[in-house]
């Protein structure tokens, strides 16, 4: 699998990941932002765009691709489990809003990213995965608490 400019399965890893967070921000629209720690809301949303943009687009930097068959194996098994997972949480979720499962919320996307990142070689990726990781983990334990 060769390099091009868009990674389309990351675009669709992402697009399933920000499905039920739009189902989420649509129903629960203008809830505030309980994490006061102003550092700690930039670092997640620089994260998450990051993330967001080094999943779907190649830029040629620190991008090397898939070492193996196996490699992307991983990544694709990987990814399908964590993403399957990440519904069912959101499923479990919307019937009763629980720290845990908050939480559980924050590192599987997290997860989802290390995955890729480390299974594409795509070190700037498992940077902001790392980077977003620790905002959004610390900003959804604020918002839930």
């Amino acid at each position: 699998m060769g390099l091009s400019w868009i990674n389309i399965f990351g675009l669709i890893i992402v697009i399933l990941i920000l499905i039920p967070n739009i189902i989420y921000a649509v129903k629960f629209h203008g809830l505030p932002n309980k994490c006061k720690n102003k550092p700690m809301n930039i670092i997640e949303q620089v994260g998450r765009y990051l993330t967001i943009f080094f999943s779907v687009f190649n830029i040629g930097l620190a991008e090397f691709g898939f070492s193996s068959v196996e490699a992307f194996i991983v990544y694709f098994i990987g990814n399908t489990i964590l993403i399957i997972i990440y519904w069912i949480f959101w499923c479990l979720y919307f019937k009763k809003m629980v720290l845990w499962k908050s939480i559980a919320l924050a590192i599987i996307p997290t997860a989802i990213f290390l995955l890729s990142g480390i299974t594409l070689r795509h070190y700037l990726l498992v940077l902001s995965a790392i980077i977003f990781g620790i905002g959004h983990i610390y900003v959804t334990y604020q918002n839930a608490k």
